[in-house]
């Protein structure tokens, strides 16, 4: 497939905080998007924190200079006659639900179009039984946020074609991403080794160990961890951790996997981290 970004068009399921930020980045790159939600308030909502991201990536130096940003259209629905060369599911990290949405969607596209799921943690192979043909599943584990980190985990089902390989580490090179290709498994490499080690910094501070400030400093000046866990937790999205971290513990058997209590709480008060303006610390708004 070439690297010519007109070759390529990128349909998106899911507007939220990752499938936002996915879309910002093949925009960013000269790749159009059809992004896909079933609540239109967020629909209405996406364009502008598009924009901002997109203002703030070029500020950044993360976008390719010169660059005419991409077409950007959105329904409730797939739009059958876009025509995607990739299709990325980016809903919420619930197994069911993404395997409901899989099944869907295999009807609205040519039988050769790749299939990526963004999951940080549901091995690739359990969702690959939803899909009409589990060779055209992978997944790709875009880090968030995707339109900074050049950086993203592949994962190669076992019942993933290399044909499908090939298309989207293409369409990945487009989009200025290094793509790190792994085998299948709960949490991959960098759930695996990331998330529970939020977790723990999370009961370090419900314990009264230590405060946020503290685990945070600590771990970067010490250990050189570039934000530190509690702040990389708050730009996860605290609830998306939480749900990680009980997918982690369900396919591991590892129980001291599962959300400390103080996780959990902060998720029960809406305290989500800086998409909803607080988790461990305060940002005054939400932030996109």
């Amino acid at each position: 497939m070439t690297n010519e970004p007109s070759a390529h068009r990128l349909t998106v399921l899911g507007a939220g905080v990752m499938g936002a930020s996915i879309t910002t980045t093949a925009l960013g790159h000269g790749v159009p998007v059809h992004l896909v939600d079933t609540d239109p308030q967020r629909l209405a909502e996406v364009g502008a924190v598009v924009e901002h991201q997109l203002r703030f990536a070029r500020m950044m130096g993360s976008l390719p200079a010169g660059r005419e940003t991409a077409a950007l259209t959105t329904s409730t629905k797939p739009d059958t006659a876009f025509g995607p060369t990739v299709l990325v599911e980016a809903i919420v990290e619930d197994a069911g639900r993404k395997a409901d949405v899989l099944a869907e969607v295999c009807g609205t596209l040519p039988p050769d179009t790749p299939i990526v799921t963004n999951t940080s943690s549901i091995p690739v192979d359990e969702l690959a039984g939803a899909v009409d043909d589990p060779a055209r599943l992978i997944g790709v584990h875009f880090m968030n946020p995707p339109y900074l980190i050049p950086f993203v985990e592949v994962i190669r089902g076992p019942r993933t074609a290399g044909r499908t390989l090939d298309a989207v580490t293409s369409m990945l090179a487009v989009l200025g991403r290094d793509a790190v290709v792994v085998r299948d498994s709960p949490g991959f490499v960098t759930s695996r080794l990331l998330h529970p080690m939020l977790n723990d910094a999370a009961r370090l501070l419900g314990e009264g160990v230590a405060s946020a400030e503290q685990v945070d400093t600590l771990m970067q000046g010490c250990l050189g961890h570039r934000t530190g866990p509690l702040r990389t937790a708050d730009l996860i999205g605290l609830d998306n951790l939480a749900d990680s971290l009980r997918i982690l513990a369900e396919r591991t058997g590892i129980d001291s996997h599962r959300p400390c209590r103080t996780l959990l709480e902060k998720v029960r008060n809406g305290d989500l981290g800086r998409k909803s303006g607080r988790g461990f610390y305060e940002y005054g708004e939400a932030q996109p």
